[in-house]
């Protein structure tokens, strides 16, 4: 497949490109320099042609860059870096201009480094919003490009964009299936991003997000797991800022892991950081999986069970994951006392100790993770399900609520991810929640749902047992 990355200097317009091209708002876009740092991919379709899109970090036009403090260059160095790298493994580069500022001679030397690496690149000059500022594309010439291979184009305002479009269709490989179809404004990417995402949603394709306090290892732990330097790391507090996603497989599965940005307090949240905690929630909304990560150095906060009630929110499987842990026994079993304590209704949820720098019980957190993924979806047969919950009304009958004796006819599991059972009965409005959670304990135990949520719904005879209700999180406590 195709590679395609965009590189240039910070606010130039590389996210909000990106965005255009793959129809949706997935690169945080602000006014803010530096907001991208870490790469961005997504596999899309232009017209019938796959290829990977790679968003990049800014590149600094210098080390005296006003954006470069002395506090933030560790971030920005490394943003620089990743971004080059990434560029000159690519097949074809977009190297973008600022074409409301004048030309700048560094941008021009990086240019004529990256083509004696580069299969294919082209200059786009962006912010081109009008005629008379098209005047201003001239300068850009000086860097001894071809004409054809300079775009001058507005993202903000979708001028320009077809011609570049029709040149990147031109440059990618015909498929097996290929339809010859011709490059139209009327042709929408929408429907072929939308199958692209349905087709991502098959079995053994677990989806984990990793999220927690600012840095608490969360960046480190990815590239641990990945074994590659996939996210930016460093001592600032909240250096990831948009999602962070890399694919691996592990015992003929494929693993996507999401590194979400540091979530503070609200009271804490300033600027772009806001971003960072929408674009957090919608990736939770996307995962099946989820990574608790708390720095067992430090104290466990209020903050950490507010993130960790994020799990009980969108129903996911889960692990506790303890990172920068020093192996003391005694110390150990404290902390597990702790979390237990802390996080009650999480209380099925597995606490694997880590440690991002030197890889330890990294391989154990994969095998969980893929017993957890194995529980989240796991379907039990009606004839099981009946048994267990009839084992469970003998060892702890109904209540009868102001008189009226309830009864269960039959129980079903009827979904999973997270496994979802119906209980069918005569009057399920007076089935009180504490039962509900009785029985969900009884399942846990009974069955095998390490790491996983469960839903039990009370139906009537008559009901659609698969009519959506809403779900409120149930605390199951042992």
């Amino acid at each position: 497949m195709k590679t395609i990355a965009l590189i240039g200097q910070p606010n130039v317009g590389k996210s909000s490109l990106f965005n255009l091209i793959v129809k949706q708002k997935v690169a945080i876009v602000s006014d803010v320099s530096g907001t991208t740092r870490d790469i961005r991919k997504k596999t899309i379709k232009i017209v019938d042609k796959e290829v990977m899109l790679i968003d990049t970090g800014g590149i600094a036009s210098s080390k005296k860059s006003k954006m470069t403090d002395s506090s933030n260059y560790e971030i920005f160095s490394q943003v620089s870096d990743k971004s080059l790298d990434m560029a000159s493994s690519c097949d074809i580069v977009l190297f973008i201009v600022d074409g409301k500022k004048p030309l700048d001679e560094n941008d021009r030397k990086l240019f004529f480094k990256l083509q004696k690496t580069v299969e294919d690149i082209v200059l786009v000059v962006n912010k081109i919003d009008n005629d008379k500022e098209y005047e201003k594309v001239w300068q850009f010439y000086k860097f001894g490009i071809d004409e054809f291979k300079i775009f001058a184009i507005s993202v903000a305002h979708n001028r320009g964009t077809k011609k570049l479009f029709a040149w990147l269709y031109d440059r990618l490989p015909l498929t097996m299936s290929e339809s010859f179809l011709s490059y139209d404004d009327d042709i929408s990417l929408e429907d072929d991003i939308e199958n692209i995402q349905q087709s991502q949603i098959k079995e053994n394709h677990l989806k984990v997000a990793i999220i927690g306090k600012v840095n608490v290892g969360k960046s480190s732990i990815l590239n641990a797991i990945t074994g590659v330097q996939r996210s930016i790391v460093s001592s600032i507090a909240g250096t990831t800022i948009d999602p962070v996603d890399e694919m691996i497989t592990y015992k003929e599965k494929k693993i996507t892991f999401v590194d979400t940005a540091g979530l503070r307090r609200r009271g804490k949240i300033d600027g772009i950081e806001r971003y960072a905690l929408f674009r957090t929630n919608d990736m939770l909304s996307q995962a099946n999986l989820c990574l608790i990560v708390i720095d067992a150095s430090a104290p466990i906060s209020d903050q950490d069970e507010k993130i960790a009630g994020l799990v009980d929110k969108f129903a996911l499987g889960v692990i506790i994951v303890l990172n920068k842990w020093d192996e003391k026994l005694e110390s150990w079993s404290k902390l597990v006392e702790e979390v237990r304590f802390r996080f009650k209704f999480l209380y099925y949820a597995p606490i694997v100790a880590v440690s991002a720098k030197s890889g330890r019980n990294i391989e154990k957190l994969k095998d969980s993770l893929i017993e957890i993924y194995d529980n989240f979806y796991r379907r039990y047969p009606t004839s099981k399900v009946n048994d267990t919950i009839n084992k469970a009304v003998r060892r702890h009958s109904l209540p009868s609520p102001a008189g009226n004796m309830l009864k269960i006819y039959y129980s079903t599991q009827y979904k999973v991810a997270p496994p979802t059972f119906a209980v069918v009965m005569n009057k399920p409005n007076m089935l009180h929640f504490s039962y509900k959670r009785y029985l969900i304990n009884f399942l846990r135990s009974s069955l095998k749902f390490d790491g996983s949520p469960i839903h039990i719904i009370a139906r009537g005879k008559k009901d659609n047992i698969e009519t959506d209700e809403t779900y409120e999180p149930v605390y199951e406590t042992i």
